[in-house]
């Protein structure tokens, strides 16, 4: 049985929503304060990428590629454009040594958290590059076959929400079974557990998924945020398993898929805007300045993408060519 995984298409429109998600809860007013929707749309966003993130991670893994193809691979992604927005964010807060040590090692979402004002959305790359480090170790170690120990490890770290009473945090041990979710479904997709899950899956409505994604997304949900991980996986699985149903084909449109492209670089980006000249000013006022705020984003964002990450991407690539010519 291969273990590739073929380009999906939906997956780039799940990204692009997920970074719209983020946006309009960061930059945006989403309705009156007292609904929430603003912090709603924040945990959705980010509930879509982690599982994003742990899907195509794992799928990866099953080709059996090695450990420091993939590290090469993920680092050359994320660390380039994170550090240099970290030089300038951090230069801008006039932080301590210690604070920039935590930032450009990722671990400043760690309790004592070290995260200043405009690096607060970096507990997500913190905990990215956490996972990379963990699952990497892992694998090199205990081989392919030490994937299927993941879901375990989620249940684990969700009875650990449930335990503490956590709906939703930054902090790493917190949130990382929305990672490790997106882990379960590739395995799931790639017939790795009980293949009478994936028959199960297919058989859920999709509108329920959508409906019980969003409750378990909003802090009046109560319980079901604790399951607002396997929901995100639910529903992203639906799709990519029912490609012709009616969410599927509304997910593969030009525009989600450039959104998709350029997400990284508008996720890094956009809070440094945001504490600027344009986002300033009275409720009135800085909303009215907003679509400067978004036209000027997008072009340093594909800019970002097209030019400067597509360069060390490259680079990174040719670094994993040498290295397996030099070890022939």
């Amino acid at each position: 049985m291969s273990t590739s995984i073929p380009r999906l298409e939906v997956l780039d429109g799940w990204r692009g929503i997920s970074i719209l998600c983020v946006l309009a809860a960061h930059l945006l007013p989403m309705g009156p304060k007292v609904l929430q929707l603003n912090a709603m749309f924040g945990l959705l966003g980010m509930a879509l990428f982690f599982t994003l993130s742990g899907f195509l991670i794992t799928s990866f893994l099953l080709k059996n590629p090695t450990t420091l193809d993939f590290l090469v691979r993920r680092f050359f992604r994320i660390i380039p454009l994170a550090w240099l927005y970290l030089l300038i964010a951090l230069t801008i807060a006039g932080v301590s040594s210690d604070t920039w040590f935590s930032h450009y090692f990722f671990y400043a979402n760690l309790p004592p958290v070290h995260l200043v004002k405009l690096t607060e959305h970096i507990w997500s790359l913190c905990l990215e590059m956490q996972f990379y480090v963990g699952i990497a170790l892992m694998y090199a170690v205990f081989g392919v076959r030490s994937l299927l120990a993941i879901p375990v490890i989620a249940l684990l770290f969700t009875l650990l929400r449930v335990s503490d009473g956590v709906y939703a945090s930054s902090i790493s041990y917190y949130r990382i079974d929305e990672i490790l979710a997106g882990c379960i479904l590739a395995l799931i997709y790639h017939q790795r557990l009980d293949p009478r899950l994936l028959e199960w899956m297919r058989k859920i409505p999709q509108a329920l998924l959508v409906i019980l994604l969003l409750i378990s997304c909003h802090e009046q949900g109560g319980f079901m945020n604790y399951l607002r991980p396997y929901l995100a996986a639910l529903l992203i699985g639906s799709t990519v398993l029912h490609p012709t149903r009616a969410l599927a084909p509304l997910l593969n449109n030009r525009v989600l898929v450039y959104l998709a492209a350029t997400s990284y670089a508008l996720y890094v980006i956009h809070p440094l805007l945001a504490g600027t000249w344009l986002g300033s000013g009275d409720v009135i006022v800085k909303y009215l300045k907003r679509p400067l705020l978004f036209v000027i984003l997008f072009a340093l964002a594909h800019l970002s993408t097209f030019y400067y990450e597509h360069w060390w991407m490259a680079n990174g690539k040719s670094l994993i060519k040498k290295l397996k010519l030099k070890a022939a």
